[in-house]
Formats: C-alpha cells, structure tokens, sequence
C-alpha cells in the first residue's frame, strides 16, 4: 500500500506539471498538455486502479494551490477521471468457466469508452458557454475571435486581416460551429494514444498483468453500433440536442474507423505487400481527413455482416476470437 501511495503521489505530481506547462507555458507546450493523463494511466495500469485515483487526487490538489479550484476541478472532470477510469477498467477482468481463465475487458470496449469519455467532457463544458445553440455559438465564435487577435496583435476596434484568408469573419464561424465536433474528436484521439501508451510503457517495465491482446482482433458489443445509429440520426435534430449527438456521433466515427483499420490489419494478413498497403492507408488518413469515413464504414459493415468471418471462411483459416 506504502507503493501504491508513493506511486500515485508521484503520478499526481507529473499530471500536475504537464498540465500547467500546458495551460500556463508557451503555445508549443499545449503538446504537454495533451499527455497530461499518461501518468495516471500509468499509475493505474502499472499498479492499481488505487495508485491511479490517488494520482487523480494528488495532481487536483496541486493544481488547486497553484492555480485555483476553477482549473483544477475541471481537470480532475475532463481529464483525470477519464484516465482513471480508462486504466480501472483496462485491468478489469473475471473468472471464464470452464477452466475459470480470466477474460479481461475487451479491447473493443476500451475503444468505445475512449469515444464515449471524449464526446461526455465535451457535453460537460457545452453548458460553460451556453444552454442553447445561438448562446453556444456566440460564446465559442467570440473566443475564437479574440484568440485570433491576440496572436496576430489585431485590434478590437480593427477588421481582422488573416493571411490567405479573405473572409476572416465567415472562417470563425466555420471553427465556431465546428468547434464541439473537432475537440470530441481529437479528445478521442488522445484518449486512445495515452491509453495505448500507457499500456506500452506498462508492458516494457514488466507490469502488465494482462497478456498484450491481438489488437486487430478487436470487435464492439452490438449495443455500440446501436447507439452509433442513434447519435448519426440524433445529429440531424436542430438545436443544442443536435450538437450533442453530433458531438458523440462524432467520437463514434472515430472509433469504429478504428474498428475499420482492424479489419483491414486482419484481412490482409498473408498478402503480398501488406507493409506498403498498410503505410499507403495510414498515409492517406493523415494527408486526407475524409478517408476516416471509409475506414469508419468498413468498420460498420464489419459489425453488419462480420467482413473478417467470412473472410477466414473463405481462408479456410480459423475465425478471429473476439478481443
């Protein structure tokens, strides 16, 4: 219990520093605060989920004495929590009869909870802003706004003048509306990077207790494509109802076209020139943004219709276990 505690400790005071490098440094050290929840993954996963809610507490009472209970509340809710609880359920597992194996938590289900956890914090601070969608879009246009002017050195009472832009104006309200959706996706992104950091981290030092899973094994319980379904429709409803499904809808795209990148790994096993193929998708997910819909599709029609069943029946190989 005495490591437990000191390793949290030291975990809440790493959280700590990353997250006020990131929210007091330079612009270059926002990076910093990306990762500030990899040490209480690491505490959690390395340890137990123990050390990594005491690291949640350590790095909240810190930033309280240093910079106020109204940075360091929030952090604790959209960033220590989630971590925590991402590492609490990463070694969460139960006896599997007959042999009474332990059947741990299913990486697919890691997946969606890092969406769900991401779109969540968003709809958490959406009320920050505002109770509807024109209080909500003012709040976030005028932010943007006067962010845009404070780097370029513009005036208030100036027409702002962006490089390469010629309707400043109309962009804003662009970013503004995009706002919610672009942040629950990075928030997913990052959540699913620490996460399989963590793990990573975990693994080389020899306490991961766990065995490594097969990654692109991964499959979602059906009630995900379910509430994917919901959140796609919900998203077309006016209002702030609108923006929060969208906001989920948006996490679930994310993650099903992680869903989308297993089957690929899987279904092209054995292929001549799988390298190439492999790094020819991911170059083209991160020069185009739009390829994240088709590997988002692929990942539904797995889902649908089990692409990688039929394709180790055609194999004559043995069908994937779930993980």
């Amino acid at each position: 219990m005495i490591q437990i505690f000191l390793i949290g400790i030291a975990a809440g005071a790493a959280t700590a520093l990353l997250a006020l490098a990131g929210v007091t440094g330079p612009s270059v050290a926002v990076i910093l605060f990306v990762f500030a929840g990899l040490p209480i993954l690491i505490a959690s996963i390395g340890w137990s989920h123990w050390a990594g809610m005491i690291a949640v507490v350590a790095a909240t009472l810190g930033l309280a004495a240093i910079i106020g209970w109204n940075i360091a509340l929030p952090f604790a809710a959209t960033i220590g929590l989630p971590a925590w609880w991402l590492g609490y359920l990463t070694l969460l597992a139960r006896p599997s009869p007959p042999n009474q194996e332990l059947e741990w938590y299913p990486v697919g289900g890691l997946v969606v909870w890092a969406a769900l956890l991401a779109g969540a914090v968003v709809v958490f601070a959406i009320p920050f802003y505002g109770w509807d969608q024109e209080s909500l879009h003012a709040a976030l246009r005028g932010g943007m706004e006067r962010t845009i002017r404070a780097r370029t050195g513009t005036p208030a009472d100036s027409p702002l003048v962006l490089p390469g832009v010629s309707d400043p104006q109309r962009m804003i309200d662009l970013l503004a509306t995009l706002a919610p959706f672009i942040s629950a996706a990075f928030g997913t992104v990052i959540n699913l990077i620490n996460l399989w950091l963590a793990a990573a981290i975990v693994r080389i030092s020899a306490r991961l207790r766990r065995p490594w899973p097969d990654l692109p094994a991964m499959r979602f319980h059906p009630y995900a494509f379910v509430f994917a379904a919901a959140t796609f429709a919900g998203a077309f409803a006016p209002g702030i109802f609108g923006t929060i499904a969208g906001t989920f809808a948006t996490t679930m795209i994310i993650a099903c076209a992680v869903l989308g990148l297993a089957v690929v790994h899987t279904t092209s096993r054995g292929i001549t020139g799988r390298g190439i193929i492999l790094g020819a998708i991911y170059a083209a997910l991160l020069v185009f943004g739009w390829t994240i819909l088709l590997a988002a599709i692929i990942g539904l029609a797995d889902g649908i219709f089990d692409l990688r069943g039929r394709v180790a029946t055609r194999r004559g190989t043995p069908p994937v276990r779930r993980q």
